[in-house]
């Protein structure tokens, strides 16, 4: 139809009021809003607008958080209401249907999709495992451990394995990391547990998600609508909000710089976008804004979909320019001054009750204001949404697997790979180990014994850690229980270099051990009374006695 109002080029036909209302798709990557009470249209509208991305060559991703937007992937149903309203704005309902491919991070409806821990990194880990800061500097020492160390963090296994080796060894990583308390170990390993009952070891791991694989047109150049099922995952909302800005971050360091296109290169749509900030650090708040206010020029659109603009924060909503608002329900003295605060973020329309309208708007019909092609926010308007083309509604388990069959990816991520990584890693090491204590010692030379052999392993357990013998299985130094007269000899000199100092104390070793062996060592009353005397001054009070040697 020549003056089909769906038919305007660069647009997306929203809905009408006293004109119709378009979003216009140069500006589709300035963010939008869609808000509402429950039940008021929101999905229909989320369906709408991904419909119209999709039919100009714009890839789509979109959480499914009950299961009614799945329908997306089959044609529409004719639904009475649906061909009454596209009469009333002007164009004859034609049922339709888009490719589409179905994600599912526990892997039941749709292809899995993974993530490795290191990916993840330390910020988030952190936010999903619910750590305080004392359990997120513990977060981040593994991180550094297993990045100086080239050990690979892929799954939970290994974020367990690489816990319990910084709190078995937390003595020695100390000195550089600082303080490394047990009981802030076993609470994150606790949360660890709790994830793994919510199914998050399935999301953790490889084949890991190659998100050009959401950024995909089928073979009538339309975008691909990429649906993840999310009912099982909203058991889990703090799995799911992480995931969410998970993907956030990486399409912003992957993408490259584009600028201002005609149209976005991806564009998504998630929903119950509250979650993303619910109990969120300001460390992480910050994040998001600065993903949210710079990712629009790598050509991505994000549309948050949720019940009330308060649900997000401040710096984050005012990056917000494509704005769709459904009915709220005041029956409250919050619920009414929720509503004044939502009328208060639109650009006012003279002689219009934006308050009032709010209260008012039927199931279909939505305050609307879209950006022009210059950015500028329009006024708001009272709006009837176009009803979507493909069903709406759920899609059948046979009609799912049929579509997934034919999916392009199908197969890419069906089979999770387990590589060598840190949790392989440090129990080989624990097997060596354990070995090594385990191996009889080798029994001494008996020509090399008596008191001088005594004397001399102590001394050196004194400044090397004890006596040691060689493992004939691995040809590795291991340690041997002392004699009677090492431990009397050993806890004398460690007694008295205690008592004098480090430097003083190896000096008197170094007398000892010279004297038993023949040298000439200096006696106490000759070594340098501070670090600065120089070996000059020693040299001259030394005695007759001494120069004789």
């Amino acid at each position: 139809m020549a003056d089909d109002p769906r038919m305007v080029a660069g647009k997306i036909l929203v809905g009408k009021s006293d004109k119709y209302e378009y979003l216009t798709l140069s500006v589709g990557n300035r963010h939008g809003l869609i808000t509402g009470a429950t039940g008021t249209g929101k999905t229909v509208t989320l369906q709408t607008l991904a419909e119209g991305f999709a039919n100009n060559g714009v890839p789509v991703f979109a959480a499914d958080i009950k299961g009614d937007l799945s329908g997306i992937a089959m044609p529409g149903d004719s639904k009475p209401p649906f061909v009454q309203r596209a009469k009333e704005l002007g164009f004859e309902y034609q049922p339709d249907q888009f490719s589409v491919t179905f994600w599912d991070l526990l892997g039941e409806a749709g292809h899995p999709i993974r993530a490795t821990v290191s990916e993840m990194g330390p910020l988030l880990t952190s936010r999903l495992l619910q750590c305080t800061d004392a359990q997120e500097g513990i977060i981040n020492i593994v991180f550094r451990v297993a990045d100086e160390n080239g050990w690979l963090l892929l799954d939970l296994k290994d974020l367990r394995a690489l816990l319990q080796y910084v709190s078995d060894n937390a003595a020695a990583l100390k000195v550089k990391y600082g303080n490394i308390v047990p009981a802030s170990v076993g609470a994150i390993q606790r949360q660890l547990l709790v994830l793994e009952n919510q199914g998050a070891d399935k999301f953790f791991g490889e084949p890991a998600l190659d998100l050009t694989d959401f950024i995909q047109t089928d073979k009538d150049r339309r975008g691909v609508i990429n649906v993840l099922s999310a009912q099982k995952l909203m058991e889990s909302p703090r799995l799911y909000a992480t995931y969410l800005l998970w993907m956030l971050s990486e399409l912003f360091e992957k993408l490259p710089e584009v600028g201002d296109l005609p149209k976005p290169k991806l564009v998504f749509f998630f929903d119950e976008a509250h979650l993303l900030f619910d109990d969120a650090p300001k460390a992480l708040l910050d994040a998001i804004e600065r993903v949210v206010r710079l990712i629009r020029s790598k050509g991505v659109g994000i549309y948050f979909v949720t019940q009330n603009p308060l649900d997000i924060p401040d710096n984050v909503l005012g990056q917000l320019g494509n704005r769709v608002q459904h009915a709220l329900r005041a029956f409250t003295p919050r619920d009414q001054r929720a509503v004044r605060a939502a009328a208060e973020t639109f650009r006012q329309t003279p002689g219009f009750d934006t308050v009032k309208a709010i209260m008012e708007l039927k199931v279909g019909e939505a305050l609307v204001s879209m950006l022009d092609e210059k950015g500028m926010p329009a006024m708001v308007s009272r709006t009837f949404i176009a009803p979507p083309s493909a069903r709406v509604g759920t899609i059948t388990p046979d009609e799912l697997k049929a579509t997934m069959g034919k999916d392009p990816i199908k197969g890419k991520y069906d089979t999770p790979v387990d590589r060598e990584s840190a949790s392989e890693i440090l129990a080989k090491r624990a097997g060596g180990q354990m070995e090594d204590a385990g191996a009889p010692p080798v029994e001494a030379d008996a020509g090399s014994g008596g008191i001088l052999s005594e004397i001399g392993t102590a001394i050196g357990g004194a400044l090397g850690g004890g006596p040691v013998k060689i493992n004939p299985k691995t040809g590795r130094p291991m340690r041997v229980p002392k004699t009677m007269t090492q431990t009397i000899v050993q806890n004398a000199i460690q007694s008295a270099s205690r008592a004098i100092g480090s430097q003083i104390g190896r000096a008197i070793l170094r007398n000892v051990l010279g004297g038993i062996l023949g040298g000439g060592g200096r006696r106490f009353a000759d070594l340098p009374s501070s670090p600065s005397q120089s070996e000059a001054q020693v040299a001259a009070n030394e005695s007759p006695l001494d120069k004789k040697g």
